[in-house]
């Protein structure tokens, strides 16, 4: 091939790689699968992990306890910095997951939303109606401050738990049977459920004078 061969044209048409025609072909008489073996029949498929039929990796190691790992919540995190950054909230309006994810903030709604109160030294100048799964008080504070609103959904287990986000008292209100078990979760002692103060008992009486038994026993020599 000369340098003037190399065109537009020049490997467009690239014939197929053809195996199985032996030797000569150029890909060797197992056509690159080797010798014999489950991998050079057709249909083979590798599983994951699998170490040849000895007992795998993930079946040797030790497994022990126990772990709240897969029932994490994860979120989305925005700051007010970003928000108000951003061209589509320069005037305020509605944030929420739908139009945090039209202006690129957020990817998509696999995750709850939480808002962060990071602002500039300029703070929050625009009125901003947030609904959000959390809101940290500062963010809300710096929101409410500018006439804005925030509404809390809550999270999954905010919901199980009874919590009002939107309320000062964020004490759970659905107390489960482990907390009553270990005693944190008796609240206070109601009058009416107190038990009846029960009357003092009058003093008992006092014992009579052994006046009588002395006066009954005789002297010795008598």
């Amino acid at each position: 091939m000369m340098i003037h061969d190399i065109t537009a044209l020049a490997g467009k048409y690239k014939s197929r790689k053809r195996v199985g025609r032996g030797e000569g072909s150029g890909h060797g008489k197992q056509s690159g699968r080797g010798n014999k073996g489950a991998g050079s029949r057709s249909g083979y498929a590798a599983k994951r992990a699998f170490e040849g039929g000895q007992m795998p990796y993930f079946r040797r190691l030790a497994k022990f306890g126990f772990t709240n790992a897969v029932f994490k919540t994860k979120f989305w995190i925005v700051n007010l910095s970003d928000i108000l950054a951003h061209p589509a909230f320069a005037k305020g309006g509605a944030v929420n997951l739908e139009t945090l994810i039209k202006a690129g903030l957020v990817r998509d709604e696999s995750r709850d939303l939480k808002i962060l109160g990071q602002v500039s030294e300029e703070g929050v100048k625009v009125k901003l109606n947030i609904e959000a799964n959390r809101v940290s008080d500062k963010a809300a504070e710096l929101v409410t401050k500018a006439g804005g609103s925030v509404t809390q959904s809550g999270t999954r287990r905010d919901m199980v738990r009874g919590v009002d986000r939107n309320s000062e008292d964020r004490a759970p209100k659905n107390l489960t049977k482990k907390l009553e078990r270990g005693g944190k979760g008796k609240g206070p002692v109601m009058e009416d459920d107190a038990p009846a103060a029960t009357a003092e008992k009058p003093a008992k009486a006092a014992k009579p004078a052994k006046a009588a038994k002395l006066a009954s026993e005789k002297p010795k020599g008598a």
